[in-house]
């Protein structure tokens, strides 16, 4: 099989944050504040998948407001911050969208998304991603965290199926 069929179905996209949507660095503030880094072109498409009709969650066991605000306003309305079980809300956001697991595409970096990949049809991840994701990934995409990967699963996904512009 090739795997771009395996792109062809995807209507949902997942990710993480941290380590995918962004390098996964941390910046400590003085204050306790934590910042990080986000690729303006993974939010180009982000906001296109989004007005496509594609839909896309957001999962993290991580927490930061001002992520949030920055994925709401490139239109993404499933942000969920400081979850415990991942699959357990990807069960419930598949249910209440009527998408079936194979609709589904993943991208995740390190061990807490082993699980939340498995649940999905198609599993990504960074370039960057610890070993044991790398394992378990479908596809490995050339480009780290925080660095266009989310723009590359995205870009194949919508060009397959005719709504990249």
């Amino acid at each position: 099989m090739n795997i771009l069929d395996l792109f062809n179905p995807i209507k949902v996209f997942v990710f993480d944050i941290d380590g995918v949507l962004t390098d996964g660095m941390l910046h400590v503030q003085e204050s306790g504040e934590l910042l990080r880094r986000m690729n303006i072109k993974d939010g180009y498409a982000l906001q296109l998948a989004v007005k496509k009709g594609y839909k896309v969650w957001v999962i993290s066991g991580g927490n930061s407001t001002a992520v949030r605000q920055r994925l709401e306003k490139l239109g993404v309305k499933e942000v969920h911050i400081a979850v415990k079980d991942k699959v357990r809300l990807l069960e419930s956001l598949a249910l209440a969208a009527a998408v079936a697991p194979e609709q589904m595409l993943y991208m995740g970096d390190d061990m807490p998304d082993v699980a939340a990949m498995s649940y999905c049809g198609l599993r990504t991840c960074p370039a960057d991603a610890v070993g044991e994701i790398r394992q378990i990934a479908h596809y490995i995409s050339p480009l780290a965290g925080g660095a266009g990967c989310v723009r590359d699963v995205i870009e194949k996904v919508m060009k397959i199926n005719g709504h990249w512009e």
